[in-house]
């Protein structure tokens, strides 16, 4: 069988690189910089990626040789898809392996901005701003009955819902692509589902205790200056999805002007050089886009990739 040589770009966990090196791929784990990969990737039969690495029309028209293109994660927002098939390379991705930790992260920024926890661990340094943050975090809320709207309703938005559900919030999906949104949950080994209420932008921005992006970024803002007008000054907005679907400029004026209550974000414009604003924003609970990084998460995705990978091979040898 032809023995393949892939460029692990942007990183891949233990397990997978052993799995692929058992399979009798040859391996390079050193990463190739942007400018560079036009000139080089052509000596590879794949690549994998995550988000860091882009491969677009230019690179793909530059390696004739390439046989696969694959993304540890799940977006594809950073390959240019379409034309890669269209020269007869595969792409492949791990749309489901992620889901679970993205929705947990998601579910973390929510509590950490109703309790306060954020703020609380930047701030938190002495007797006495024990004494001011306790009277100032004394109107905190409740999760529960509160209106959680999803826009969209992939595997993490269906993942995030069930855990809501389980908090006993009301969960509410914005998506134009879906006519019903139905979901599985095992309580006590009994199976039950749900089918949840999906509903209009224009009156889930009016219902909103917590909205939270769900979606792939489509070339156009999810939310921009006026969707933020139009929520509740309790509103908070979490994303996990793409930078690119929030105007930030946008979001930090709805924060700074007591529009909205809040922000957990995750992911950013032009990662890692994001803007100086969101550090230490009090209204902000942020992370260095983690959604899928945990140890299982990982690991499913390595499983998943080589698993693919080696299919294709069978196939194409």
């Amino acid at each position: 069988m032809q023995n393949w040589k892939i460029l692990i770009n942007d990183g891949l966990e233990n397990s997978g690189i052993e799995a692929l090196k058992q399979a009798g791929f040859e391996l390079q784990l050193d990463k190739i910089p942007q400018e560079e990969l036009i000139y080089k990737l052509n000596n590879f039969d794949g690549i994998l990626v995550r988000s860091a690495t882009k491969v677009r029309k230019d690179l793909i028209d530059q390696c004739p040789n390439l046989k696969f293109i694959g993304r540890g994660g799940v977006g594809l927002d950073n390959i240019d898809v379409d034309y890669a098939r269209s020269r007869n390379i595969a792409v492949i991705n791990t749309p489901a392996a992620s889901s679970r930790s993205v929705a947990e992260l998601a579910l973390g920024h929510i509590i950490s901005l109703t309790r306060k926890l954020h703020e609380a661990n930047r701030n938190l340094i002495n007797s006495e701003s024990f004494i001011s943050l306790k009277k100032k975090f004394s109107n905190s809320t409740e999760l529960k009955d509160k209106n959680l709207i999803l826009i969209g309703f992939g595997r993490i938005g269906y993942e995030l819902a069930k855990i809501a559900l389980g908090l006993e919030m009301k969960v509410m999906i914005v998506d134009p692509f879906i006519d019903k949104a139905r979901i599985e949950m095992k309580i006590n080994n009994q199976k039950l589902e749900i089918e949840l209420p999906i509903i209009s932008k224009d009156k889930a921005l009016e219902m909103a205790d917590y909205i939270s992006l769900h979606a792939p970024y489509s070339g156009d803002y999810l939310l921009v200056s006026s969707d933020f007008n139009r929520m509740k000054k309790n509103c908070i907005v979490i994303n996990t999805s793409r930078g690119e679907n929030i105007d930030e400029d946008a979001l930090l004026s709805a924060l700074d002007n007591d529009i909205i209550a809040g922000a957990g974000l995750d992911v950013f414009h032009n990662e890692p050089k994001i803007l100086n604003q969101f550090y230490n924003h009090p209204k902000i609970s942020i992370t260095p886009h983690v959604g899928a990084s945990t140890i299982e998460a990982q690991e499913r995705i390595a499983s998943e990739l080589v698993e693919k990978i080696v299919e294709l091979r069978s196939k194409l040898c």
